[in-house]
């Protein structure tokens, strides 16, 4: 019996190395360009907010409304990957969102500014619950945590490799007549359309799809997620509008909507927070990326944690504790250093709980349930990044400080760290058992 469970044991080991190597990177590659493209009007705003004549209202309105088209087509986008197949909708997704984000290069004035950003957001709608939905497919439970918080090492790694990048495509200023600005929208769009037409190629729809794994390790693998699909869940069978409207699935997006609207905020707003200081394009790109290289680290750390321990509450509700902390701190200084190290600690915060948070939620959740309820857990939350965008560019403009234009973000990240305790008050743990370590 005991040579058996050695046996077992190997075969897991060689499974899930074998799934990790062949799906992850290539994921995390997509979600870099995607996060790029998201964000990088955070850097083309140092030059094309003076070119076309956007205010911070008006910049943070357009940056926010990203969201709003989010919000609307997310679940829909969910639902169609389940019937198209992850593959096809998946390379759907990112030819789409490619293309319209180097039309960007095309924004005259505040209209076509929103214009694109709402299409921007219909279009990337559906693509990271579509990949949490899709890694649910391929990763038992007691794994997700560290797979979903490595697999998101691509959003602060796109900040901390893509900051210095952005800043310096800007200094293409008048080459072949266009702006550095529309230089970097065109140069950073032009990826996600090559990748969509290669996971066409590399990505497949399951476990039985593929031959890069043995009979016994499909064997294996469709056992352990079938049975963990029998597991009560707090969100079981149920009718659309039922898991929409879930008390779970309603508490799972306020605390996302913390996480979330932080770091979309910080991601739009943050390389003209530094830039206040009076600095360079250049300077501002490789400052800019210090938190986000803290992030990356300490991300992947928390997820592990989180996994040998069994624990997902406190691993989720503790770092927005953290950024609620440090984001009310910033009326405390207008010094360079301190600042710096705030949105360090704040940055590390808002992405350390992403992979407790999806690991947390993804087991709260029915398989039945999981297409529908993950989309609408990331489409309300992500309506916190509309919130503090939008709200910070009207309090920069009405008092002209920044720190009084977080303290949205403050109350929402708070908000968010007593609802996961709070729903997870009598389930302190969850049903998963602690990983062995590895």
């Amino acid at each position: 019996m005991a040579r058996d469970a050695l046996d077992d044991l190997g075969l897991e080991k060689a499974t899930m190395r074998q799934v990790t190597l062949r799906i992850v990177p290539f994921l995390m590659l997509c979600y870099f360009i995607a996060f790029v493209d998201r964000v990088n009007a955070g850097f083309a705003a140092l030059q094309m907010n003076k070119d076309v004549g956007l205010s911070s209202s008006v910049f943070g309105l357009g940056g926010g409304i990203f969201f709003i088209a989010y919000f609307l087509f997310e679940v829909p986008s969910n639902l169609a990957m389940e019937k198209v197949g992850a593959r096809i909708w998946i390379a759907r997704i990112m030819i789409t969102w490619g293309l319209i984000s180097a039309c960007m290069a095309f924004v005259v004035g505040p209209y076509s500014f929103y214009a694109l950003r709402f299409l921007l957001g219909a279009a990337e709608a559906g693509f990271f619950p579509g990949v949490i939905l899709y890694l649910t497919y391929w990763f038992p439970a007691q794994y997700r945590a560290r797979i979903v918080a490595i697999f998101m090492v691509a959003i602060p790694a796109s900040s901390f490799i893509g900051s210095p990048i952005s800043t310096a495509l800007l200094e293409m200023e008048g080459i072949a007549g266009l702006h550095g600005w529309q230089w970097m929208f065109i140069l950073e769009g032009t990826p996600a359309v090559l990748l969509g037409f290669v996971t066409l190629v590399v990505l497949r729809n399951g476990p039985d799809d593929v031959r890069w794994l043995t009979p016994e390790q499909q064997g294996w693998l469709a056992e352990r997620l079938k049975a963990e699909r029998k597991v009560v869940k707090h969100v079981d069978e149920m009718t659309l509008w039922q898991v929409l409207f879930n008390k779970y699935v309603l508490a799972a997006a306020l605390v996302y909507a913390g996480s979330s609207g932080a770091s979309a905020c910080l991601s739009i707003w943050q390389p003209q927070i530094i830039k206040s200081f009076g600095l360079t394009n250049m300077q501002t790109g490789f400052l800019n990326a210090l938190p986000f290289g803290l992030a990356s680290i300490m991300m992947v750390i928390w997820g592990r944690q989180s996994d040998r321990t069994g624990e997902r509450v406190w691993h989720t509700a503790v770092p927005l504790a953290l950024t609620a902390a440090t984001l009310a701190s910033t009326l405390l200084t207008n010094s360079l250093v301190p600042t710096i190290a705030i949105l360090c600690l704040a940055v590390t915060g808002t992405y350390a709980i992403k992979g407790p948070f999806w690991a947390l939620s993804t087991e709260w959740l029915s398989a039945s349930a999981a297409a529908a309820g993950i989309a609408q857990i990331n489409a309300i939350g992500n309506l916190g990044g509309f919130v503090g965008t939008y709200m910070l560019g009207v309090i920069k403009d009405a008092t002209g400080s920044y720190g009084l234009g977080l303290l949205p973000l403050v109350a929402l990240t708070a908000a968010g760290s007593i609802a996961v305790v709070v729903m997870g008050r009598g389930h302190p743990r969850s049903a998963v058992a602690p990983s062995p370590a590895t």
